[in-house]
């Protein structure tokens, strides 16, 4: 069925009139959106809306993030042929309502306006009864899709995978900064930080606010499976957010990020501890800081995808 299928799916972003199914559309060919989802504004009927933030003004070293969801985009097509490896059958492209909600528009020239822009892209997707997993761009985004988040779940726990804590100390509202959106967002009350953690640091941090900090050569330590039982054991039942920098993993599997860190989690590692997390009570995600002018054969891009869909994975899992 699936060859026969093949030889007629082609521009389903486009196209397609369901929002549900595996796609068999040629990876090489046709209009990219992510999973091959349908392209989608109106978001009625749609149960998680992936969505793309090309915003990279806030970095602190090399840019390029701006080119990351469409980065992500493109390394996505070779997912939504089968349902995804180790999650023991579970195929959320199937079970639920899945659409590609384009790219933010915004005045890159008016910078200040982003971040206001984006808490009201996000609490659009929300308002329509829609879950969110966005796609950077920096890790700058986060906060005001936080603030989104949190206007509507209340104070979320934060599962972060970093190579930074991202809790700088910066009391300027004024300031856009990817390496402060943690700190602003623990002073806003906006995550609860006795179920927060940050997972594959290896940088230097003198307050963390609170949050428990897993660094790297911990989870090499005491392995993913417990890692994954202690981070579910600390978010409960509570609304989770997890924001995943891809320089959390290590540059040899992610060269193409700003900030790279070398010590970081391999990709089977970052794969098993977020497919440990089953269950756990997800209602949004993010997947930041891919910068495809540093990439090489596009592996970032990749591992960027495969990130986004463990974290639908993992939205899904309690809703199926």
């Amino acid at each position: 069925m699936a060859l026969e299928d093949a030889k007629h799916e082609v521009d389903r972003a486009i196209t397609a009139t369901e929002l549900k199914g595996l796609a068999y559309e040629n990876a090489f060919a046709g209009v990219p959106s992510f999973l091959r989802r349908r392209y989608a504004k109106d978001l009625a009927g749609v149960d998680l809306a992936v969505t793309g933030i090309p915003f990279d003004q806030a970095v602190t070293h090399r840019p390029g993030t701006r080119l990351g969801p469409r980065a992500i985009r493109e390394a996505s097509l070779l997912q939504p042929f089968d349902p995804p490896y180790g999650w023991d059958g579970f195929s959320p492209l199937e079970r639920f309502a899945i659409a590609d909600h384009g790219d933010m528009a915004f005045d890159y020239a008016h910078t200040a306006d982003v971040p206001a822009r984006i808490e009201a892209h996000v609490a659009g997707i929300l308002g329509a009864g829609a879950a969110c997993i966005a796609l950077g761009g920096d890790h700058s985004i986060t906060l005001p899709i936080l603030r989104a988040q949190a206007a509507k779940h209340g104070p979320l726990a934060l599962i972060q995978f970093d190579a930074h804590t991202d809790t700088w100390p910066d009391d300027d509202p004024a300031r856009i900064d990817h390496g402060t959106f943690c700190y602003t967002a623990v002073k806003e009350g906006l995550i609860d930080v006795t179920r927060s953690a940050h997972v594959g640091i290896r940088t230097v941090v003198e307050d963390n606010l609170g949050i428990e900090i897993i660094d790297a050569q911990a989870v090499g330590a005491r392995g993913t499976a417990a890692v994954a039982e202690a981070l579910r054991a600390k978010v409960g039942d509570h609304p989770v957010y997890l924001s995943f920098d891809i320089d959390a993993l290590d540059p040899a599997h992610a060269p193409g990020t700003g900030t790279p860190v070398w010590g970081g989690l391999s990709s089977r590692e970052a794969a098993a501890i977020l497919r440990g997390l089953a269950g756990i009570n997800l209602v949004g995600g993010d997947v930041v800081e891919v910068s495809p002018p540093y990439d090489h054969a596009n592996i970032t891009a990749v591992a960027a995808a495969h990130v986004a869909m463990e974290l639908i994975c993992l939205w899904g899992w309690r809703r199926a």
